[in-house]
């Protein structure tokens, strides 16, 4: 699954580990989920779209 969030996370000025804590994640997790190593669980995923104010399908995508 591709997405935005290491975008997203970069327009905030925050690092891997400021946005796992708002996340309640691991920094791990949030690196994972950047590089699409890691799809993130759905309460997870609406988490960010929360704290980042945008629709999930704004920030992920399907690969083609």
């Amino acid at each position: 699954m591709k997405n935005q969030v290491r975008e997203l996370r970069g327009e905030q000025g925050w690092s891997q580990a400021d946005l796992a804590e708002r996340l309640d994640v691991s920094r791990q997790t949030v690196n994972a989920i950047e590089t699409g190593k890691y799809d993130p669980s759905l309460p997870l995923a609406f988490k960010i779209a929360r704290l980042f104010g945008r629709p999930i399908e704004a920030i992920f995508e399907p690969d083609a």
